[in-house]
């Protein structure tokens, strides 16, 4: 491979990873602002939305020891959570998505459309 046709095939992959990288974290599909309102809603939003998408979030139903190694986790990994803040971002994520509530129920976007099937006889 020629040395410009290799520049030109590692600024495609580059480009093409960046527009990933910019639909993945808060989407218009799933808004930061689907968590749940309260005093470490803005916290969750940039300890995990700087990664994720609102849905990780929401579909979530973890108990507070799992949300604990989650967390921990997740901060080696390099998430943005100050240690002061880390058992209150715990709780705020165990009281809201905890093992106890019901299964999350992705949103429907558009109507789904009725298919038909040619039948070839």
């Amino acid at each position: 491979m020629r040395p410009r046709s290799a520049l030109m095939l590692a600024a495609l992959a580059l480009a093409a990873g960046a527009a990933l990288w910019g639909q993945s974290a808060g989407s218009p599909q799933n808004p930061p602002e689907d968590l749940p309102p309260g005093p470490l809603q803005s916290k969750a939003i940039t300890a995990c939305m700087e990664c994720h998408d609102a849905r990780i979030i929401l579909q979530q139903s973890l108990s507070k020891p799992a949300w604990t190694r989650e967390v921990d986790k997740m901060m080696k990994w390099g998430a943005l959570v100050d240690p002061n803040d880390r058992d209150a971002l715990i709780d705020y994520l165990s009281t809201n998505f905890g093992a106890d509530r019901p299964p999350y129920r992705a949103p429907r976007l558009a109507a789904a459309k009725p298919q038909t099937r040619t039948v070839k006889k």
